[in-house]
């Protein structure tokens, strides 16, 4: 896909989804004493998501894991649309797709590992991030210059927010 192409695709995004195991985080896990997990977000990437909601575009996330710290952060940034425990990221993708009557291609999604490859190719616009696994980053139209959890999430919002102007 061309430059001038994917500018104009991104244009049209009005649905971001994220993965969130190395994209809105580096992926590493923490476990406290108590069993407690610990996930570390990075407040450019939720800037970013910001910034993108009051644009316009809805943003979600598909997970294939349920975590506290998640929802937590959902919560904080007023991300409605999470979907946890997915088995079949593209089967929930077209649920969430049809519940807010967009297509495919005007939406985006950034994966980082071999089970986001195929919602990869599902949608207008795929994002793999700069330390994906090198099936996510071969789906992608593009690879983020930034690793998962440390600046991808910002990168691909600034990114669509440009292609708005």
């Amino acid at each position: 896909m061309t430059l001038a192409r994917r500018k104009s695709t991104a244009a049209v995004i009005r649905l971001l989804i994220l993965d969130v195991d190395g994209v809105l985080t580096d992926g590493r896990l923490y476990y406290g004493v108590r069993g407690e997990q610990l996930q570390c977000f990075s407040t450019k990437d939720g800037h970013g998501l910001k910034s993108l909601a009051h644009a316009g575009v809805s943003i979600a996330i598909i997970s294939g894991r349920r975590s506290a710290a998640v929802r937590r952060r959902c919560r904080e940034l007023g991300i409605r649309h999470l979907v946890e425990g997915s088995q079949d990221k593209v089967r929930d993708f077209r649920v969430l797709a049809a519940k807010l009557a967009v297509t495919a291609a005007q939406c985006a999604f950034i994966g980082d590992d071999s089970p986001d490859v195929a919602l990869l190719r599902e949608v207008g616009l795929a994002f793999a991030v700069a330390d994906a696994h090198a099936s996510a980053k071969a789906a992608a139209h593009h690879v983020t210059r930034s690793g998962g959890g440390c600046g991808a999430v910002r990168e691909v919002c600034d990114r669509l927010l440009a292609a708005r102007h």
